[in-house]
């Protein structure tokens, strides 16, 4: 059996996502056995990233059941200051934190949990160039690779995004009471 076999992650998408952040996670999951399910304003609508790579939304914010995932995963580019403006998505966010599910972000994603009001007293990371608004929300911030406080996984840059499926697996896979 996979490490996460029977788990499910949602991930957001939108315009101008960071290719590697969505891509590279969602695939390492499948290879661990999770389930993964893409969310974006509209079902069905093609987005396109950063470096142009398509991605296709399975469902919309407003179809998605938090009770039904394990965690999510944003990724960062453009596409977090898009979906923030999205109260589904934040609902969904802050639904899956209050359950203690997993909630990952890597670099400007950390934008969706800043608007989601969650990250007060945490301990997280970002890309520098979201430090001060990360900091603005009451985060601890460090510059490390990656930080996981609970729940939360966070990463920098796509060049974390090995220690960052690597947590996100292995909080996972633990038999955690986060998931």
């Amino acid at each position: 059996m996979s490490k996460l076999s029977g788990k499910r992650f949602i991930f957001f998408v939108e315009e101008d996502y960071e290719d590697l952040e969505l891509w590279y996670p969602k695939i390492r999951l499948i290879e661990e056995g999770a389930e993964t399910v893409v969310a974006s304003p509209e079902k069905g609508k093609l987005y396109r990233g950063k470096h142009g790579y398509p991605c296709k939304s399975e469902i919309s914010f407003d179809e998605v059941n938090p009770d039904d995932y394990d965690g999510i995963v944003i990724p960062g580019g453009y596409a977090p200051d898009k979906i923030r403006r999205y109260p589904k998505a934040l609902e969904i966010v802050k639904k899956l934190n209050d359950a203690n599910k997993i909630v990952a972000f890597i670099c400007h994603a950390g934008w969706v949990p800043i608007s989601a009001r969650i990250l007060k007293g945490r301990k997280a990371t970002s890309v520098g160039a979201i430090k001060d608004d990360m900091v603005n929300a009451g985060v601890n911030w460090v510059d490390e690779a990656v930080v996981v406080d609970g729940n939360l996984i966070s990463s920098r840059t796509p060049n974390d995004l090995p220690e960052f499926c690597k947590a996100i697996i292995e909080k996972a896979s633990s038999g955690c009471s986060c998931c």
